[in-house]
């Protein structure tokens, strides 16, 4: 069974829902951004990074510094990205997931949110924690 990380930031307790769902799926503990760091990258196998959409379809910046120096830790290691988003169309998303991919990251997926989880993200969200955790 693999380590899984399930880093997070969440404003409304949204991405925090999503966190929780795919991190019990996985066997682990979601973990706040403020807790995680590039040099604890090495301690995993699987990572899921979470973070709703901000101001005009964009990472909150907290999140983004943590994001941006673990992306050339991850090496060849599965990424899951998710988060939820109130307005827009989920454009941020894309946006993230072409840039790490750009960057060689290992996207496995992405899963998005309007608001709260529905139960269709839920289901998602726990396939992917699932996944992560072989």
């Amino acid at each position: 069974m693999s380590k899984v990380a399930v880093v997070y930031w969440s404003q409304s307790g949204n991405t925090e829902a999503m966190a929780n769902a795919l991190a019990e799926a996985a066997g682990t503990q979601a973990v706040e951004v403020s807790s995680f760091s590039a040099d604890m990258v090495d301690d995993y196998d699987a990572f899921a990074f979470g973070c709703p959409a901000m101001g005009a379809e964009e990472l909150d910046s907290d999140f983004e510094e943590v994001w941006d120096a673990c992306v050339g830790a991850f090496g060849d290691k599965p990424v899951a990205l998710f988060g939820s988003y109130d307005w827009g169309t989920g454009e941020w998303m894309e946006t993230w997931k072409a840039a790490a991919e750009d960057a060689g990251v290992n996207v496995v997926g992405d899963i998005i949110a309007n608001l709260d989880p529905d139960d269709e993200a839920l289901e998602a969200l726990r396939a992917m924690g699932a996944k992560l955790a072989e």
